[in-house]
């Protein structure tokens, strides 16, 4: 008994001997913080065709004096304080679509462009990436269907050293925003508007590049199997959304009906992104499409909305509000 207990102790000892050794052994270091994020495409499925949202990134700037007309600053400021947000800050997110149709895969709308994914260190101009991401092939898009002429919506029509991005796509334009952007006549009228002039100036470095090989299209006609354009002017003359539709399902692509820090004007209808052309046909427009959606509970893919961009709209008193739709993971 008395040897037993003379070992035990000697263990305890031992034991106790070891234990700063255990202490000291550091632990393992926290991982290091990651410096980008993770590549962005959201897919799901619209009866046989498949939509695949590509993210082309977000951006926030500081709220100008003349972000919107209808509201004043302060007024813009306790909506975005609302949604906690900052009142001084505008974030504008970017979203263009693919449809696989099975026969044809279309490219609706391309982002800002290489350019802006330079200038703005990556926070913008993400398409290209994005979709290499999704392993979509640009040299395998059949047809890119472009809903109007704004820089975030055409830009990415072009690649480094402006070179065509979509090789062995036909570009589809709409016919009334092609007449209207690309009249010499019209650009000398917009001469003096800085957002008119930078327009007319970007619209002919973009489609020049490409050397002006476009296919105009006409509102309410079937440019791919399953989608079909739909004209929604105001925010641009020919600005047009899109129906994408496939068996009893289908979901309206409403490009820019609502855009800039789109649930703004979500939620006030009434007012006015400030590059809208023609305003009181942009608030027409907008109240009409939503109010057809909400008959048709058809749900919309929404290019500025935040990032995957797919919402249900409904009435909010005088206005509306969207109501996300679920994420889901799997198809």
């Amino acid at each position: 008994m008395t040897e037993l207990t003379r070992r035990a102790a000697l263990a305890g000892v031992a034991a106790t001997t070891l234990m700063p050794l255990a202490a000291a052994t550091p632990v393992r270091a926290a991982a290091p913080l990651a410096d980008k994020q993770n590549a962005s495409f959201y897919r799901y499925n619209v009866g046989t065709h498949q939509i695949t949202v590509v993210c082309d990134g977000v951006a926030t700037i500081n709220l100008s004096d003349n972000y919107a007309t209808g509201a004043t600053k302060e007024e813009i400021g306790k909506v975005f304080v609302e949604h906690h947000l900052p009142a001084d800050k505008v974030t504008h997110s970017f979203s263009p679509v693919v449809v696989n149709t099975g026969p044809k895969l279309v490219v609706i709308d391309t982002g800002l462009g290489p350019d802006q994914f330079t200038q703005s260190k990556g926070r913008t101009g993400q398409f290209h990436a994005n979709l290499a991401a999704a392993n979509i092939d640009r040299n395998a898009v059949d047809t890119v269907i472009i809903s109007h002429f704004h820089g975030d919506h055409i830009n990415g029509l072009l690649a480094a050293e402006s070179k065509p991005a979509f090789a062995n796509a036909e570009i589809m334009v709409p016919a009334a925003e092609w007449k209207f952007w690309m009249d010499d006549g019209e650009m000398s009228k917009g001469m003096g508007n800085p957002i008119l002039e930078n327009n007319f100036k970007n619209i002919r470095r973009v489609f020049d590049a490409l050397g002006r090989k476009v296919t105009p299209y006409e509102a309410g006609k079937e440019l791919a199997p399953g989608i079909t354009s739909l004209a929604s002017p105001g925010h641009t003359p020919g600005h047009t959304s899109f129906i994408v539709a496939s068996g009893s399902d289908k979901v309206l692509v409403q490009v820019d009906i609502t855009a800039g820090a789109a649930f703004l004007f979500v939620k006030h209808p009434e007012w006015n992104l400030a590059s809208d052309v023609d305003k009181p046909l942009a608030v027409q427009t907008r109240r009409k499409l939503y109010d057809m959606a909400i008959a048709e509970k058809m749900p919309i893919q929404a290019f500025h909305a935040a990032f995957p961009g797919l919402v249900r709209v409904e009435k909010d008193g005088s206005g509306y509000r969207w109501i996300p739709a679920i994420w889901n993971a799997s198809l």
